[in-house]
């Protein structure tokens, strides 16, 4: 290996958060597959070797845990293990388990459903529009972005609605406890409110066995596969179910409108476009998960000693496919680094992953992103981000959005 190949993503620091593209442009071209010391993982950026890494599950398993940070501090796997074991669970699982898994809430997002959530959705977004439509101003990642997916993702599963608060700062704890970045009291912290959501969701589980309603959560309890002789998920694995699609359905939802928002706001001629034709939203936000996605790569576990782009990776070593370099990789996108709402073949990202894995809820996550801009930029005539404002990023080399987005727009 040469000396770009041991360190190019040890590079990766606070100081590449507002836009860590240059170094996966370098990284593609100097190491598209070398290991990062610093996160103990082997880095994959070019678009068909990240393809290759989500897609082949015979050389690359998706079994890893994803509640413990990759680099633990003195204590925090302790703290972890006093709470309910971690095993997989759709995200992180493997066939033939994650074949039955995803069959039995695959129903859950179907289209019907996604169909019949939108006027739902569209309350819960005016609603929140409501709250602060008047104050001129507003910081849309948290009056905005991260409620909305929140609410609608509680309601489905069939959390009480005055716990979304609570549910909110778990997940926000979840983010801190692996990123870097972060001191060991600060992790260790945050392991305690991770063990301490486990149970919350455990006592959900247990009460709703008790009380069966008309939500996700019953659904899931009274799943049975046949195939597998009446098989049914027990509660361990319902806790770790259940943290996937709250995280996942809400954390990265809400980063994809906040990072959605913040490039149209950047550009006035193009929210008053999607204020005048509401269609517009929907290349937009196409455009936003290639160039800017809410989840910048996927981690798996190397089966046996294998080889990618000429690079050997032994048995047992963990790779991270780094979709955010491969979407912007000018092997797969004619000019990558421009941000082209008008851009022709959108599907050639990979911001929801592919093959088995590909996102259960990307139409719902397409449904809340729509809803939320178009109609915001309605409703919010004039719209902008406030002067000044630079959006701040969280560290963490998964999730990707901003932290804060101050906008303001005329009072009526």
């Amino acid at each position: 290996m040469t000396e770009a190949d041991t360190f190019v993503f040890d590079r990766f620091s606070a100081s590449h958060l507002d836009d860590p593209y240059p170094l996966y442009r370098r990284a593609r071209a100097e190491a598209p597959v070398h290991f990062a010391d610093a996160f103990g993982v082997w880095v994959v950026t070019r678009h068909d070797d990240v393809q290759t890494v989500l897609t082949d599950v015979e050389r690359f398993s998706s079994a890893f845990g994803i509640r413990t940070p990759l680099v633990a501090a003195d204590g925090v796997r302790e703290i972890l293990a006093t709470g309910h074991p971690e095993v997989p669970a759709l995200l992180n699982e493997d066939p033939p388990a994650h074949t039955r898994t995803r069959a039995l809430v695959a129903a859950a997002f179907s289209p019907r459903r996604t169909r019949q959530l939108a006027p739902r959705v569209q309350q819960l977004t005016d609603a929140l529009i409501d709250g602060f439509a008047d104050d001129g101003r507003a910081d849309l990642v948290g009056r905005f972005a991260l409620p909305l997916p929140l609410q609608v993702i509680c309601e489905l599963i069939g959390i009480d609605p005055a716990d979304a608060g609570q549910v909110r700062a778990w997940t926000e704890e979840l983010k801190t406890l692996t990123s870097f970045d972060v001191t060991p009291e600060r992790q260790r912290a945050a392991a305690h409110q991770s063990v301490a959501f486990e149970k919350y969701l455990a006592g959900l589980v247990e009460a709703r066995r008790a009380d069966p309603r008309d939500d996700l959560l019953t659904d899931l309890l009274a799943a049975e596969a046949p195939e597998h002789s009446g098989w049914r998920f027990s509660t361990t694995e319902l806790v770790s179910l259940l943290l996937t699609l709250i995280f996942g359905g809400h954390e990265t939802t809400a980063n994809l409108i906040g990072s959605a928002l913040l490039l149209l706001l950047r550009d006035p001629g193009l929210a008053a476009a999607v204020a005048a034709d509401p269609a517009r939203a929907d290349p937009l936000i196409e455009e936003t998960l290639r160039a800017d996605p809410p989840v910048q790569g996927s981690f798996r576990t190397v089966v046996a000693d294998t080889e990618l782009a000429g690079v050997r990776i032994p048995a047992g070593a963990q790779v991270f496919a780094v979709i955010g370099a491969a979407n912007r990789d000018p092997a797969a996108t004619t000019d990558p680094d421009t941000f082209d709402p008008g851009r022709e073949r959108p599907d050639r990202h990979l911001a929801f992953g592919r093959g088995i894995h590909f996102c259960v809820g990307a139409a719902l996550a397409r449904l809340e992103a729509r809803t939320a801009i178009t109609t915001l930029v309605r409703r919010l005539p004039g719209i902008r981000l406030a002067d000044g404002f630079h959006a701040p990023y969280l560290a963490n080399l998964l999730h990707r959005g901003p932290i804060r987005l101050d906008a303001v727009w005329p009072r009526p």
